[in-house]
């Protein structure tokens, strides 16, 4: 099926504009978990084997998810956990509505199995989403549901926490985790909130929001994880370590996309914006290496960045992380992509 698709199918979507073919790509995903489409779904990914991992208090039925990105306004997640996604984590939602970057913001770098995009948190903002949420959480799945939370893009930095924490009380019943995006590159200063000027502040703030919603929903509390960068040096890294580990944050997500450029083919490589996929994936890997030395293994992480076999998934799991995400292979390798590389995983166990 990938073999198929990469053949002959991506030659043909390469022709249109990547959002449009995303936007479509969407619409047909949203036909297909429909209870006619469905079955076409599990033919794609067929019988899964059950590897169950379990992390940050909450049981993955497999380590792949699907990053952060891909289904901004919680459109199509049955449809990819259909596909074999073990946990998919949708947004960024942001607490109004956003249109996000000019388009086109989506470039395809094929010769270098890459993307390059400047979207800018479009979404239809947290309550557009609510009633997708609601309706998922009322009916029973076997998929980790996690939701990326965001800033509007002209909020500033030193006011960031009061979105991230309306984000958080409105999806707070509905989400297995959240994840605070602090590291997309495209959303205007948002980098620096991995800086100590304002990350133990930020962290400290939704801890307590956590704790407070937590009271408020008779719930427990949700697993807060955090998504940095692959651009930080050493010591900038180290210093969020210490960061997340005072604060006692669940789990960190490693990494979002990056502003490197190094090595690159396609001509689309001068395009600004944050590069994904096969390059980064040294990068990411090494830096969950780091993560896992620094902290002695006790901080659980995510690895994202360059998965497109299973080697790669085995790469990053050897190297500290407990789960993977991808995003980017997707496009590359179609919907037959998350089945192969459970199916390969699990073949490699």
């Amino acid at each position: 099926m990938a073999n198929f698709y990469s053949r002959f199918v991506f030659p043909l979507l390469r022709r249109f504009d990547a959002e449009t073919v995303h936007d479509r790509t969407l619409r047909l995903l949203e036909l297909g978990q429909s209870a006619v489409g469905r079955p076409f779904l599990k033919k794609i990914a067929g019988p899964l084997p059950k590897n169950p991992v379990e992390f940050a208090g909450l049981t993955f039925p497999n380590v792949l998810g699907m990053a952060a990105g891909f289904d901004k306004d919680v459109r199509v997640v049955p449809g990819l956990a259909a596909l074999g996604f073990g946990h998919i984590e949708v947004g960024t939602l942001t607490p109004r509505p956003q249109a996000g970057n000019p388009r086109p913001r989506i470039f395809r770098l094929p010769e270098d199995g890459a993307i390059i995009n400047r979207m800018g948190f479009p979404n239809g903002g947290v309550q557009a989403a609510l009633p997708r949420l609601q309706k998922l959480a009322a009916k029973p799945h076997d998929y980790i549901l996690g939701v990326s939370l965001g800033k509007q893009k002209e909020t500033p930095l030193a006011e960031a926490a009061e979105d991230y924490k309306a984000v958080m009380q409105v999806v707070y019943p509905f989400a297995d985790y959240l994840a605070v995006n602090i590291s997309s590159p495209n959303t205007p200063g948002l980098r620096e909130l991995q800086g100590g000027d304002y990350l133990g502040q930020l962290l400290g703030a939704l801890v307590a929001e956590n704790e407070k919603l937590a009271r408020v929903y008779n719930i427990s509390k949700r697993p807060l994880f955090i998504k940095i960068a692959p651009d930080l040096s050493l010591d900038e890294l180290d210093e969020i370590l210490t960061a997340v580990q005072d604060n006692q944050i669940d789990a960190i997500i490693a990494t979002n996309t990056t502003i490197g450029r190094d090595g690159l083919h396609s001509s689309n490589q001068r395009e600004t914006g944050g590069l994904s996929g096969l390059p980064l994936r040294e990068k990411s890997t090494a830096m969950i290496a780091h993560i896992w030395r620094v902290t002695n293994g006790r901080l659980p992480i995510i690895g994202v960045g360059g998965v497109r076999t299973a080697v790669d998934v085995r790469a990053k799991l050897d190297a500290g992380a407990s789960l993977v995400q991808l995003y980017t292979s997707l496009i590359y390798g179609g919907p037959g992509l998350p089945s192969q590389l459970i199916h390969d995983l699990n073949e490699s166990l």
